[in-house]
């Protein structure tokens, strides 16, 4: 597809799905993840809020790592959830998660990020309770848009922590390397996070990459890399396979 071949950031499970479907596009892709997920150990805060989960008109879960983690919590301690209580995601990969188990779990189908959960008349409903409150599942860290919006629109917001992401160890000029031994021409981050650690990795490299097509998944990732001195910035408007193939296709080769 126009001649693109990228380098992908995600965690290691998540490189190895991206690039069977970019394949299948005909699309190369070489995988340097710049995320480890490392659960964090439960704590008596975790127990307790679990404990109360019936006492939320809405769940709000950010990601797939945060997904599986809260469902292992949630086997453990409702074998059946709270019924008729409303569960969201920012993405579709994540709130399939959700569906599979059984919950009543919603998403926007356009965006995934932030701002698309944040519009879903959905979430609008289910703060319309009195009083509501929301649980947002995440890692350390993550996503304060949300629970700012949320806290302003009247809801009592609480963050359960369940997972940290880090930085593997590479050795310096790995990702310069990569770049180089597999002709790649763009790179794709799939979170404002995921961006840091690549100018972390990056190091002295960074202003030889400036000109790069950056793919990201939203406009608050795209100001970040903006920040940081990228040029080419591809706002795809989604952390999903879709979006990034939707982009593709809409943005000129590499050799235009």
């Amino acid at each position: 597809m126009n001649g693109w071949r990228l380098l992908l950031t995600r965690p290691a499970e998540e490189c190895a799905a991206l690039a069977a479907t970019l394949a299948v596009q005909g699309i190369h892709s070489a995988s340097l993840p710049l995320l480890t997920i490392e659960a964090l150990a439960e704590t008596p805060q975790q127990r307790a809020t679990m404990l109360e989960l019936d006492r939320y008109a809405a769940v709000v879960v950010v990601s797939k790592p945060a997904a599986r983690l809260g469902l292992t919590l949630l086997r453990r301690y409702w074998p059946q959830a709270p019924a008729g209580q409303a569960w969201f995601s920012v993405g579709g990969a994540t709130g399939a998660i959700l569906a599979d188990y059984g919950l009543d779990a919603s998403w926007p189908v356009a965006g995934d990020d932030s701002e698309a959960l944040l519009a879903l008349p959905g979430l609008a409903q289910a703060l319309s309770a009195p009083h509501p409150r929301v649980l947002i599942l995440r890692g350390e860290g993550g996503r304060e848009l949300i629970a700012d919006t949320l806290r302003a629109r009247g809801a009592q917001v609480d963050s359960l922590e369940l997972y940290r992401r880090h930085l593997p160890d590479y050795l310096p000029g790995t990702l310069l390397k990569t770049l180089r031994s597999e002709r790649l021409n763009a790179v794709v981050v799939s979170s404002g996070q995921g961006l840091q650690s690549l100018r972390e990795l990056a190091g002295a490299d960074w202003g030889g990459m400036l000109e790069l097509p950056l793919f990201v998944p939203s406009p608050r990732v795209a100001e970040m890399a903006k920040a940081l001195g990228a040029n080419r910035i591809v706002d795809c408007r989604g952390a999903g396979a879709a979006a990034l193939l939707a982009a593709l296709r809409e943005s000129p080769g590499p050799a235009s």
